[in-house]
């Protein structure tokens, strides 16, 4: 007892009922929204009606906010139509009373059932709205409590605020579509509802059953009730077209099945599990007859270099080709794997046999292209290497043959003339280029392939009485000398850098780059990079006998010899040079290069390209590329034809949409293909953005050829049915000018008569109608014959696909002293869907 009466051992339990709940913060974020936004207080400021159509050519905008009810993420969105003066600073004052822009919208006629808009923009008529729905991969708002918990936040938010856009919450499954919201303004709400259903209950199939619904719905204490307004859309669709005759060819094929991206086994495997007849083993007689590219327009000329492929006129670009026909038209994988294995045969015996590889430009691999194009390009580079060497050792023979036959028939005297006359010659004339080496007809002109320094220095350099000779000089480098004497400094006959492919470079950088930042490292490095200076300078020696690596500098690197004027001792002004102060860093390569290198002519040196070690290298890739990597090679190339091919066709449409679709596919397939390691998800979207441009171009020409248009029939009203097909083509619905009795109206009516037609009869007897060519005058109002079995009489059109029905009223609601307020209800009527969706208005001051 003395315990419990002791003041201090009492315990007092204390609630803060100031802390937020979650539900208030989440009630507070969505009006922090609306205030960043500036959606407070009237929406009706300074706007006026929406012209008519201007839901569906206007311009809509949106803008998200992400919000979080504890740990559910939500996001909030704005949607409205920019209209001339929107984000003005001046707006005029809104009348007091006025009801909001939503609750005008209800009523507005200019803009129903838009072609081109948001689910609610067609039901509800809105111009404006706000939708808060369940976040990315957050589950759907599916509980009955808890959709009311969202519209009693939603209910807070827009009193608290004042804000007149109306809010909705996205409710039950996505596809669904269904939302609840509601709309506040002074003394005015307004409750959006929804109704959806898989089947129309049969009470509501019809125009009187709907009517019921929105009468009991508004509750209208009037009698008699207020007009109704009924807007109706019948949704028809022909899909049985009358017996035409296709219009254009069948689409070339722009793209491979997908199981050869995906199939791993090499060609040989395939060969093995599937032989095939032999081709016949004659090398000289077989040639590969490769369809010619498709016809590529002036401003596509560079398409190759922006997707990376290669020109539509070379051998990759035509193998291309080639392979898309044979895998799909002759055989798949199988097909493609001994097409891609006589190819790699017929590289080889171009290889072995000195025949270029045609279809491909001359020079190093162009890098701007795809890696199978530089591989081929490569194997060119070898071939042509091994031709002038070849050249060039004949003639040598050549030459030494004809010297020992001159050497027989003439005396010691005449032998020792034409040598004196040889070494005359030979000092005199001007230097050549490093091909003009193969045809020299000089014994010691024949370019010198070094395998060892035993057998470089059998061939020691020439000398005259005991001075080195020049050998190699191209021509004078312009009026200067030699730094230590007043003999002109000769640029030198060097060799061709070594060609390389982009998988060459990036391994070579690879190989560099993993040397490190070290004091070694770096100088292996730089002994690694340093073969074609090694070249180079001895090239320059062999040319300017008695030169310093001074000389050598003037020429390879002219901004490493620093010149001055300095004055002599006579007074007079000369120029004087030294080299750079890098050039004069302790350990420099260049000067260790240069103290190492030997006077040796480049047709001497060891070769810094062997064509025939890279010509082996190139056919054993080519040879063990597998069918799915032959795919992703010649992807490009594949893309590149199908760009060019609906160029072409477009060419003779006028087609706006086609034309900027081409742009885009073009733009994405570039930024896809110029990655090392493109993503072939994504480059699938490319061709289904492609074949969706062949069926534009298609269904142009099919629409052409059904409204008669080019054919000279139909005369002055050709103009107004090219326009049609025009918009029909760019437009999602385009008004049918004259109805049924206009041109075009007359013809849509006719093809629904036939396809009519076409549904009465059998199979078999629809293979036999003809055409309705005597009814192409006749107009929608005139008689109908009977048609069909039994002589019963066959409707014009079909059942309609889709009904769509508009109800709208102002009636005062609650109360009959209410304000008179809108009332909507959008009715949809489907074969598998059932919609209602109604925005019913009531009066909050006088209820």
């Amino acid at each position: 007892m003395a315990a419990d009466s002791d003041p201090e051992s009492e315990v007092f339990e204390i609630t803060d009922f100031t802390t937020a709940s979650e539900w208030e913060r989440f009630v507070s974020r969505v009006e922090e929204v609306l205030n960043d936004w500036k959606l407070i207080g009237s929406s009706a400021a300074g706007k006026t009606s929406p012209e008519k159509g201007e839901y569906t050519s206007g311009s809509w905008e949106e803008k998200t906010h992400e919000i979080n009810f504890a740990d559910f993420k939500f996001s909030i969105t704005h949607h409205y139509l920019k209209q001339e003066g929107d984000g003005g600073d001046a707006k005029e004052e809104p009348e007091e009373d006025a009801f909001p822009l939503a609750m005008q919208d209800l009523l507005c006629m200019n803009n129903d059932f838009p072609s081109r808009a948001h689910c609610l923009v067609r039901w509800y008529g809105i111009r404006e709205f706000l939708i808060i729905s369940p976040g990315a991969n957050c589950e759907a708002i599916i509980s009955e409590s808890k959709c009311n918990l969202l519209l009693s936040s939603v209910s807070i938010s827009l009193a608290n605020s004042g804000c007149q856009v109306p809010m909705f919450v996205q409710i039950q499954q996505k596809w669904r579509r269904m939302y609840a919201g509601e709309c506040q303004g002074p003394g005015v709400r307004s409750d959006f509802e929804m109704v959806h259903l898989r089947k129309v209950p049969s009470q509501y199939n019809h125009l009187s059953g709907l009517l019921d619904i929105f009468k009991s719905k508004i509750g209208c204490p009037l009698t008699p009730l207020p007009p109704i307004n009924i807007a109706i859309r019948f949704t028809y669709v022909l899909q049985d077209w009358q017996q035409y005759s296709w219009p254009q060819q069948p689409p070339a094929r722009t793209a491979q099945r997908a199981t050869v991206w995906f199939c791993q086994r090499s060609t040989v495997e395939i060969r093995d599990m599937h032989p095939h007849p032999s081709t016949g083993r004659d090398r000289t007689q077989r040639r590969l007859h490769l369809p010619p590219p498709p016809c590529s327009l002036s401003s596509l000329q560079n398409l190759f270099n922006q997707l990376k492929s290669a020109p539509s006129d070379s051998l990759t670009y035509r193998l291309a080709l080639c392979v898309c026909a044979v895998n799909f038209y002759h055989g798949g994988v199988r097909a493609l794997a001994h097409l891609w294995q006589e190819f790699v045969l017929e590289m080889r015996y171009r290889w072995e046999n000195n025949h270029l590889v045609y279809g491909l430009a001359t020079g190093p691999p162009d890098l701007r292209c795809c890696l199978l194009h530089q591989k081929l390009q490569m194997l060119n580079c070898c071939i042509e290497r091994k031709r002038a060497r070849d050249e060039a050792r004949k003639a040598a023979e050549g030459g030494k043959e004809r010297e020992r036959k001159v050497s027989g028939s003439a005396g010691e005297n005449g032998r020792t003339g034409n040598a004196a006359a040889s070494d005359a010659n030979r000092e005199a004339s001007p230097g050549k280029s490093w091909d003009s080496w193969s045809d020299s007809e000089d014994g010691e002109d024949e370019f010198f392939e070094c395998m060892s320094d035993q057998e470089d220095m059998k061939d020691t350099p020439p000398t005259d009485g005991g001075k080195a000779r020049p050998e190699g000089r191209l021509h004078p480098h312009g009026k200067i000398t030699l730094m230590n004497s007043t003999e002109p400094l000769f640029i030198p006959v060097t060799q061709e850098p070594a060609p390389m492919t982009e998988d060459l470079l990036e391994e070579q950088s690879e190989v560099l780059a993993k040397l490190g930042t070290s004091a070694e490292g770096a100088h292996l490095r730089a002994r690694m990079q340093s073969a074609c200076l090694l070249s180079d300078m001895e090239s320059f020696k062999a040319a300017n006998p008695g030169c310093v690596l001074e000389d050598f500098v003037r020429w390879y690197s002219p901004r490493d010899f620093v010149e001055e004027e300095v004055v002599d001792e006579k007074g007079e002004t000369a120029v004087k040079g030294e080299l750079s102060g890098r050039m004069k860093i302790p350990g420099n390569m260049w000067v260790e290069a240069w103290e190492t290198s030997r006077a040796v002519p480049a047709r001497r040196q060891r070769r810094l390209f062997d064509d025939t070690k890279e010509a082996e290298k190139v056919l054993h890739y080519l040879a063990v590329q597998k069918p799915a990597d032959l795919t992703r090679h010649l992807l490009p190339c594949i893309l590149h034809a199908g760009i060019l091919k609906v160029k072409e066709e477009v060419a003779g449409e006028d087609i706006e949409s086609v034309k900027k679709a081409i742009q885009q596919a073009t733009s994405h397939a570039s930024k896809l293909l110029r990655h090392p390691s493109p993503d072939f998800k994504k480059l699938e979207d490319v061709i289904s953005q492609l074949m969706g441009v062949e069926t534009v171009i298609a269904r142009a020409r099919s629409l052409k050829a059904k409204f008669g248009i080019g054919k000279g029939e139909r005369g002055d009203e050709e103009e107004d049915l090219e326009k049609f097909v025009s918009s029909l083509l760019e437009e999602p619905e385009v008004a049918v000018m004259g109805a049924g009795r206009g041109p075009a109206g007359s013809i849509i009516h006719k093809l629904f008569v036939s396809a009519q037609r076409l549904a009465d009869f059998t199979s078999d007897e629809a293979a036999l109608l003809a055409p309705l060519d005597e009814d192409l005058g006749r107009t929608a109002g005139e008689d109908r014959k009977p048609v069909g079995g039994g002589g019963l009489n066959v409707p014009d059109f079909p059942p309609p696909a889709g009904r769509e029905i508009l109800l709208r009223t102002c009636v005062p609601r609650p109360a009959p002293y209410s304000k008179a307020l809108p009332q909507r209800l959008f009715c949809v009527l489907m074969r598998e869907d059932f919609r209602l969706a109604g925005a019913f208005s009531s009066d909050t001051s006088f209820f």
